[in-house]
């Protein structure tokens, strides 16, 4: 029997890719599948703090096994942005990948130094006999920003975020190599090897 897990995201890319990463061992709940429709606050400085808001507050109002996420790009010239900021870079936007890529770009035109790194923090809340257990996962893949966009696939910044030891961008390289290489996949595969012990 899978086991059951809630994901505390309503973002069907997302969802796609850490069922995909999962596999069948477990059923991975959205936060629509359990009746929330409410924008959980994202409102700390660090991406710890942020998964485990939003981890937090499913968990205390649901009552279920929950994990939640945050992820960020951050790239050296730019002293660490986007960020904890990354969905929300552009002035004005919320998840508008586009008006976020082309700020990135806007601010290293000219900039040799292009390293960046995808980092997330996945939080995990488990209910014990007397209290709740949290834990974390961390996951980073390094890179390079390049200089214009390229591919189709995936979400969020992967037609600017070229890994080590590829000459395509994450956009281009697929959803299969880079469910196996991203930043998610490090942490989901933590988060997997943890819940299996189980």
């Amino acid at each position: 029997m899978k086991k059951q897990i809630v994901f505390a995201t309503n973002n069907a890319h997302k969802l796609d890719e850490i069922r995909h990463i999962l596999g069948e061992a477990f059923q991975v709940k959205s936060l629509s599948d359990i009746g929330c429709h409410e924008d959980i606050p994202e409102e700390f400085d660090t991406l710890e703090d942020n998964a485990l808001q939003k981890a937090s507050y499913v968990h205390d109002k649901y009552h279920v096994d929950c994990f939640a996420d945050d992820t960020g790009l951050e790239v050296e010239a730019l002293n660490g942005e986007p960020g904890v900021h990354s969905a929300r870079y552009a002035e004005g936007t919320d998840h508008d990948s586009q008006a976020n890529m082309d700020k990135l770009l806007r601010k290293l035109e000219g900039e040799d130094n292009r390293n960046a790194r995808f980092r997330t923090v996945i939080a995990l809340i488990q209910q014990g006999e007397t209290e709740a257990k949290v834990s974390l996962f961390q996951g980073t893949v390094y890179g390079t920003i390049t200089r214009e966009k390229s591919g189709a696939e995936g979400f969020g910044y992967d037609p600017i975020f070229q890994p080590d030891g590829y000459d395509k961008t994450f956009a281009e390289l697929g959803n299969d190599i880079k469910n196996t290489i991203s930043h998610r996949a490090h942490a989901v595969s933590k988060l997997a090897e943890f819940l299996l012990k189980k």
